[in-house]
């Protein structure tokens, strides 16, 4: 690649960087499956830990969107993954054999999620909202039956199976109090389900794995605030708890000898694994550069090695086999990089903000008075453009937080020339519950004037970015995100693109799926018959008279999760007060394709849009990547 390519070509090179996803050890841990997408379509790989060689087993069998995980049959000799019909997530389970040959195995209406595999390969562990809410459900494999194992109110989640097959071990809510979850054990049938009653009413556990005795359980659990790890045992009931509360935690699995667990710790913007000895108690972090490590789907390869994956912003994810007893690592898949070299892509500078939640900036649709004050952290990648052009990219989630990671999205971003600020306002994870629960009742309130704060923050603080050239990109929460900082911060922006956004909060409730309405909607904001005024204010639609920039709004038609009526709704309130479509704002509804894509064709149809609309509307100076010749 040359200085002189043009826009097209380099964003046609950063769309076909493979992708690597959900890795998963085999049953014996000599193998790996994992997505793959050198061939420019998501397709199905498995590599033999020792000998380095990878395999396709499947030629377009397998989703185009890699979203969804996949799992061993406990032969080791097919591939279970989920099938969907163009994105709409309403998976059912299929396999695939090692010559290519595929069946599905289970199909029912809703949503079908694959939960754990019977290591004696007898049955399958599911999710399923077939009957409307998210519950769990058990399928023999032998005669084809699929048996509805609970049936709760509130989605029940996070289903593994005993080792032996016999029980099964989960996390639901039968409280009184919304914020709950409980982590419960059942027999393999789902009867005598037992709530092993972790923690403080209102926190939330979670199972994480059982001991290779069966007779102990990983479990999660955050009622002192901060995330914690824990070892149930099952005959004593009683637990221990590990750590010294000095971070978030989260848990992974048992080591084969049942001494040593795996976990995850948060710190700042990066995820660090650890390992805990159970018998001094001691943690010890893995020996990684600082970014992103992530264990696969079923991590354990044998007594000390595991799989994960590792990243940081100017490295692409690589697949590791890591030994936690010597803590030195093997890098088993080393993803391309095409024509760029890692020097091409900006790195993140991470900062924090003080916030009250509410900016300098005018407040246009509501008018809030000041919220507790925080600590907000963020990422800032520079385009190196002077003066740089800004681009706020708020995550989704809203239960997530940005990090130190390769973002294929925010590298396109900064090759277009625009700078890119991620904010991890209140409500972000990593921190605490109480971080998190001050975004319950409070969408387009103290986690939106975090994000403005941020950005006055850069433009105060960064002499180089360019005050005229703000805008605002997100998707799903984030895309909720950009229709409000439109609406609420007009002053701020030059313009904004909403993808996959949530507009009208009433809407959204009574038409995405069971288990998003009540662990997402009613979780956070209550019902819109509880909290009418709440629904109405804090939707984006009520105010688009405030939108002041021109706006454009990019909507997958086969979205479950966020219906595109939530772009539609804002369009024709758009279209009511005036504003008309190709000039004040723009709209696109995405054919064969719901809640994003990781498909190479499907990313660069967006990247394109994207190039094309910040070029007309704002201007952009693609930033000049030169590989080695």
């Amino acid at each position: 690649m040359t200085e002189h390519e043009t826009t097209e070509e380099l964003l046609e090179e950063l769309a076909s960087l493979p992708t690597l996803a959900h890795p998963t050890a085999s049953p014996d841990g000599t193998e790996i499956a994992f997505y793959y997408d050198t061939t420019g379509r998501n397709e199905l790989h498995v590599i033999d830990v020792e000998s380095g060689e990878v395999t396709q087993w499947s030629n377009g069998e397998v989703p185009r969107n890699a979203r969804w995980p996949v799992d061993w049959a406990a032969d080791g000799d097919r591939v279970f993954f989920h099938l969907d019909d163009a994105g709409n997530e309403q998976n059912d389970v299929h396999a695939i054999s090692r010559d290519g040959e595929t069946e599905p195995i289970v199909e029912m209406d809703g949503q079908v999620t694959l939960q754990d595999v019977d290591e004696n390969g007898e049955t399958l562990l599911l999710g399923s909202s077939r009957d409307g809410q998210m519950n769990l459900y058990g399928h023999d494999l032998e005669t084809g039956e699929t048996t509805k194992l609970t049936d709760y109110d509130r989605a029940a989640a996070g289903g593994d199976l005993s080792p032996d097959g016999e029980h099964i071990a989960y996390t639901t809510n039968e409280t009184d109090d919304f914020d709950n979850y409980d982590v419960y054990v059942a027999n393999a049938d789902g009867s005598e389900p037992r709530n092993l009653d972790l923690g403080e009413t209102g926190a939330e556990s979670g199972p994480a794995g059982w001991g290779p005795d069966g007779e102990r359980l990983l479990v999660v659990d955050n009622s002192t605030d901060l995330g914690r790890i824990g070892v149930y045992n099952l005959e004593s009931d009683e637990i221990r708890w590990l750590g010294d509360g000095e971070f978030e935690e989260s848990a992974e699995a048992f080591m084969p000898d049942g001494e040593r667990v795996l976990g995850n710790r948060a710190r700042e913007a990066e995820s660090v694994p650890i390992v805990y000895d159970l018998e001094t108690g001691e943690a010890t972090e893995f020996d990684l550069p600082a970014g992103v490590a992530a264990f696969g789907i079923e991590s354990v390869l044998d007594e000390d090695r595991v799989v994960l994956t590792h990243t940081t912003p100017t490295q692409r994810p690589e697949l590791l086999a890591y030994n936690v007893s010597t803590h030195e690592y093997e890098t088993l898949v080393e993803t391309g990089y095409g024509p760029f070299d890692p020097e091409d892509f900006a790195d993140a500078e991470y900062f924090t903000v003080e916030s009250d939640g509410v900016p300098e900036t005018t407040q246009a649709a509501v008018d809030h008075d000041p919220y507790e004050e925080y600590e907000i952290g963020a990422l800032l990648f520079d385009s190196g453009r002077r003066p740089s052009p800004l681009i706020v990219n708020p995550h989704g989630g809203p239960r997530s937080r940005d990090v130190k990671r390769f973002n294929l999205y925010t590298q396109v971003l900064v090759s277009l020339g625009f700078s890119v600020l991620q904010v991890n306002y209140r409500g972000s994870t990593g921190r605490g519950r109480e971080f998190v629960r001050e975004l319950m009742e409070d969408w387009g309130g103290a986690e939106q004037g975090d994000v403005a704060t941020a950005v006055e923050h850069v433009l105060d603080t960064r002499d180089w970015v360019d005050e005229d050239q703000v805008v605002v990109f997100g998707g799903s929460y984030g895309g909720y995100s950009a229709y409000w900082q439109m609406v609420q911060f007009p002053d701020l922006y030059e313009a904004g693109i909403a993808w996959i956004g949530l507009t009208d909060l009433e809407d959204m409730f009574e038409n995405t799926m069971p288990h998003f309405k009540t662990e997402l909607m009613q979780k956070y904001l209550g019902t819109p018959e509880e909290n009418p005024d709440l629904y109405t204010e804090r939707s984006a639609v009520t105010h688009v008279e405030n939108v002041d920039a021109p706006l454009f709004l990019i909507h997958g038609v086969n979205d479950r999760r966020v219906p595109v009526s939530q772009a539609r709704i804002f369009r024709d309130a758009l279209e009511a007060n005036g504003y008309e479509q190709g000039e004040e704002f723009e709209y696109e509804e995405l054919g064969e394709e719901g809640h994003a894509s990781s498909d190479q064709a499907q990313k660069l149809r967006t990247f394109k849009l994207l190039a094309d609309f910040l070029d007309r509307r704002v201007g952009t100076e693609p930033k000049p990547m030169v590989a080695d010749d």
